[in-house]
């Protein structure tokens, strides 16, 4: 065989054998699950109570109000966003503290009127998330009882947020 003849007899091999391997590919189909469990979960943010300033010898309550920006998972049911009674408080009374052992009584509401105390059972209803596109709002009224006989600084105090659901 001349050369020529043995390349284009080993060309026409190699084709063969490439035809013959395609002609006899074959495919499989299968399917497999993917998941994803979504928890339910709730945030609070974007809360400062600021009562501004505070004068004992006025003879009239100081108020203020903030806002708690609540926004949970889709569905989930809040039962209650409970207030706790501060770092400072004593015998169940809200307290600001300025210095060592300086102390301003405050009180926290649910109600614009401020008659119905915003205590650490809860706020007095509850909610269903509508995702977090639709955070749920709700007022804090505050309120400094007149007064008071305190010495003139910066007084403050931290409330723990808590949300059941």
């Amino acid at each position: 065989m001349t050369k020529s003849i043995r390349k284009t007899f080993a060309a026409a091999c190699v084709l063969a054998l490439l035809g013959a391997s395609s002609a006899q590919a074959t495919t499989a189909t299968g399917s497999f699950q993917v998941t994803a469990t979504v928890l339910g979960t709730c945030t609070i943010s974007g809360v400062t109570l600021g009562f501004g300033n505070y004068d004992p010898t006025s003879g009239t309550d100081t108020d203020g109000q903030t806002q708690l920006t609540v926004t949970c998972t889709k569905g989930t049911i809040v039962s209650s966003v409970q207030l706790d009674n501060g770092a400072n408080a004593s015998s169940g009374q809200r307290r600001m503290k300025q210095g060592a052992s300086n102390y301003l009584n405050y009180n926290l509401f649910s109600d614009s009127g401020r008659t119905t105390a915003w205590n650490t059972t809860g706020s007095p209803a509850g909610f269903t998330s509508a995702g977090p596109s639709t955070p749920n709002t709700l007022q804090v009224y505050g309120r400094i009882p007149a007064t008071q006989d305190v010495i003139s600084g910066a007084y403050s105090d931290t409330v723990v947020a808590t949300v059941n659901f």
